[in-house]
């Protein structure tokens, strides 16, 4: 850090400067307004400029005069590149810049870059300067070629050749899949490197799985430091532990979730006041009091900072004798929790509420199925009859909850999800549409409202905190979302200025009859963005909540773990000295930032397996005939979405009847002959020609008289 001559620092005294000039300032102009004299001052400013550009602050133009880069026609965002050498930056909250191959300047996939975007319209740039490369840990498959061990890297978008020498192999053997940390550059993107970790054989059960998983930076194991602190912790709730919280033992507690759910966060309760008011109860598992800061077990689960849900297993944040064993909400047992008690009236307001350390004992480990069952069909299965009136209360309350919500604007794109069916082996054997009844949403309707309890809690009293914010959408990505839905003939009134989320719930309302919904709430739901955590508290639109945060997960979620700990500090412990509050908004941030950055690599991970898993589905159905709808549109060719939700490429070249060419506006495809051609939500008949586990991809064609004697020659239509 460097400082002028009055003490002050230079950095800021810059920033300052550059903020308020209305043009980009040369270094003696910026010398001048400094008021600096001397050589070395000047010395001090050009080594405090060189250091600027660097870190990307500010941005030097072709003049030699110097500007925020914040300012400047120049972005920073992430390389995506492609197979066929061109790419897109992806650019946080704006959209992608297309880079011809030309102009990709030896970016490779995954580079840190500034591009330069040399035309606004058609969103294209080029990349001006890299600003990092993380090659440090890959996957791939080691091979041997020419007498030397080389690297077929998972990643085919990134072009470098990668070679191990014998003594760096770790073991490993031709066929295995294996993580490198690449070490030394060579020439023209040759790169030596050395064998981490063995993966296992690529035909290996389970190792498809994990070779993704480690491609994430994702680790399925805990070190044995972590394994003999979680051995050492309790296995039941000692007697001084509940003398010192509220008892809730003799309450009617239970839990819902999933047939197969074994990690247990939540338990509900309900009772009905003589006010007429409801007193709903969340109890969410108290694991800040079994990992706490200090621990190796906290540091590791700050650094997954999620767990990992894939199709044939669980990558847990925390070992499984805690996230399994004590501090999940098991029935029968004694449990430690953190409860939040809210009175509720008959229009969904929360009048009153409380806050506090609990001990529980959940009576009954219910399942969505059987729960939907009593509320949906009035079917009481076995064991569920001293329940059942009370559920119902619950889906009366719940309703009350959801209509609040609807009333402020609360957007239900209800996106359907997939499941994959594997079998013991972990293959692929089924793909169905995730159910999601009135428990699960009920559920999520009393969730909702305790997080909104707790965010405002701790929001009204000042407190350094971590929120779940979500943005208001861009003026622009909306008007370009209306602009596509007028060209398909609908009429959709409202307004795209200062957007809420009660106007967005209208857009959608209008667009509920129409026979593409699915995909055009799809199309809506991308325009916006993305839900982050951020200590800064802006909101979460698409919940329509002015406060929120993640309370109910902290066996699974760390920043809902790290929402416990501030609300044991604040609320029962009053740590609320300065020095407390200031370790917290230096540390809060960088937790914020780290959670939602594991968090994307957690989704982008439960992606790629289940786009692997599709594809190993669906290449037992090649051949065979299916009915989809057009789920998107590029240049190149349309996505077809089976109902099942297995989706699949029809290329351009594939269309024979015609000449196709691609118009942005509609997001069609155009015929020379067929002027209408191919839009989204086409409804079409196509058949499944290749399906690539490895690529995790599907190719479909027409299915037509002449694509059938091609390729069902094997099969009749039903895949016989």
């Amino acid at each position: 850090m460097i400082y002028n001559k009055d003490g002050d620092n230079m950095e800021d005294k810059i920033l300052e400067i550059l903020k308020d000039a209305k043009k980009a300032l040369s270094v003696h102009e910026l010398e001048e307004a400094l008021g600096y004299r001397s050589v070395d001052e000047l010395k001090d400013l050009l080594k405090q400029l060189n250091a600027m550009e660097d870190e990307l602050k500010i941005y030097r133009t072709n003049k030699d005069n110097y500007m925020l880069f914040n300012n400047s026609h120049l972005k920073l965002g992430k390389m995506l590149a492609t197979k066929k050498g061109y790419g897109f930056v992806d650019i946080e909250g704006d959209d992608d810049i297309f880079i011809p191959a030309c102009n990709m300047n030896n970016a490779i996939h995954g580079d840190k870059v500034v591009v330069e975007i040399t035309n606004p319209l058609t969103h294209e740039g080029r990349i001006v300067k890299i600003v990092s490369r993380d090659l440090d840990l890959m996957v791939g498959e080691l091979d041997k070629r020419d007498n030397q061990n080389v690297v077929i890297l998972d990643e085919e978008k990134v072009h470098i050749n990668v070679t191990i020498d014998d003594a760096k192999l770790n073991g490993a053997m031709p066929g295995h899949k294996v993580l490198i940390k690449v070490c030394e550059k060579g020439k023209n993107n040759n790169y030596k490197g050395e064998v981490v970790k063995v993966i296992g054989h690529k035909n290996d059960p389970g190792v498809d799985i994990l070779s993704i998983v480690y491609k994430y930076g994702i680790n399925d194991t805990f070190s044995d430091e972590v394994m003999n602190e979680v051995n050492n912790l309790p296995d039941s709730v000692s007697s001084e532990e509940i003398a010192s919280r509220k008892d809730l033992r003799d309450m009617t507690i239970f839990t819902i979730d999933g047939k197969d759910t074994k990690d247990i966060d939540d338990a509900i309760s309900l009772e009905q006041l003589d006010n007429g008011n409801y007193k709903l109860g969340v109890h969410i598992a108290d694991v800040s009091y079994y990992v706490k800061p200090g621990m190796k077990t906290y540091d590791e689960a700050m650094e997954r900072g999620t767990s990992v849900y894939l199709a044939d297993r669980v990558i847990p944040m925390l070992p499984h004798k805690l996230s399994n064993g004590i501090c999940s909400l098991n029935p029968n047992v004694d449990r430690l929790a953190i409860s939040c008690m809210m009175e509720i009236n008959n229009k969904g307001d929360i009048v009153d509420y409380d806050i506090f350390e609990s001990v529980i004992r959940s009576r009954k480990q219910m399942n969505y199925t059987d729960v939907n069952s009593v509320i949906e069909d009035n079917i009481i299965p076995e064991g569920y009859e001293p329940y059942a009136t009370l559920l119902k209360e619950m889906q009366a309350l719940a309703k009350i909850l959801r209509a609040n919500k609807i009333r402020k604007g609360y957007i239900d794109f209800d996106i359907d999800e997939a499941k994959i069916i594997v079998d013991e082996e972990g293959r692929a054997i089924d793909v169905k549409l995730r159910e999601r009844g009135s428990g699960e949403r009920m559920i999520e309707d009393f969730m909702i409202a305790a997080n909104e309890t707790v965010a405002s809690c701790i929001y009204f009293m000042e407190l350094p905190f971590i929120y779940r914010v979500h943005g208001e959408p861009s003026e622009e990505k909306i008007t370009k979302f209306l602009s596509f839905v007028s060209s398909l003939g609908y009429v959709i009134n409202g307004k795209v200025r200062d957007m809420t989320p009660k106007e967005m719930q209208n857009i959608l309302l209008q667009l509920k009859d129409k026979k593409e919904y699915h995909i055009l709430s799809s199309l809506l739901l991308r325009s916006m963005q993305k839900a982050v955590y951020d200590t800064n508290n802006i909101g979460h639109f698409g919940l329509a909540s002015k406060i929120y945060t993640h309370f109910t997960s902290p066996i699974r979620r760390f920043p809902d773990t790290t929402v416990h700990r501030l609300l044991r500090m604040y609320l029962f412990k009053h740590q609320l000295d300065n020095d407390t509050i200031n370790y917290l908004e230096h540390e809060l941030p960088v937790i914020a930032s780290h959670s939602s950055k594991k968090e994307r690599d957690s989704v982008n991970c439960e992606r790629d397996v289940d786009d692997m898993k599709k594809a190993e589905y669906m290449a037992n159905h090649v051949g065979e005939v299916f009915s989809g709808i057009i789920s998107s549109i590029l240049s190149f060719g349309m996505f077809i979405e089976l109902p099942n939700l297995v989706e699949g490429l029809i290329k351009t070249e594939d269309l024979k009847d015609d000449y196709y060419t691609y118009d942005e506006s509609t997001i069609s495809l155009v015929g020379k002959k067929n002027k209408r051609g191919y839009r989204l939500g086409d409804e079409l008949s196509v058949i499944c020609v290749r399906a690539s586990k490895e690529e995790r991809k599907v190719d479909f064609v027409l299915d037509t008289e002449e694509n059938r004697k091609v390729y069902c020659k094997k099969r009749d239509i039903n895949g016989n």
